[in-house]
């Protein structure tokens, strides 16, 4: 290895240790917790709770009208076939994606294990 780039990359190792070792002690800073309530107090406020159901969006079998399979197949092959099917399998559902989406702090009824 040439000195000239054996002096280039001596050159950046403070700056890359400075930055790794600014990244570690960003990771490591204790997280900003809320005062949780005092759960012997009655008056203490309580979240709302919030339900979805898993069969929301469930349809019935028989909820769809049967298409001709000469029509199906000219609706398959004008929206590109089955790469058309395939891309839209992969895509994420919206409407799920937003139902996943975590509630800021712990689940109800998990008392903040396992959130670390």
């Amino acid at each position: 290895m040439p000195a000239r780039l054996l002096r280039l990359r001596c050159r950046r190792l403070p700056g890359l240790a400075l930055l790794a070792a600014a990244s570690v002690a960003q990771a490591q800073g204790a997280p900003a917790r809320a005062e949780r309530p005092d759960p012997l107090d009655p008056r203490a406020g309580v979240p709302a709770a919030a339900y979805a159901s898993p069969l929301a969006g469930y349809r019935r079998l028989g909820d769809d009208k049967p298409v001709p399979w000469k029509e199906a197949n000219e609706t398959v092959n004008r929206i590109g076939g089955w790469r058309a099917y395939a891309r839209e399998a992969q895509a994420p559902d919206p409407a799920a994606s937003a139902a996943r989406t975590p509630a800021s702090g712990p689940a109800p009824g998990h008392g903040g294990h396992k959130t670390h």
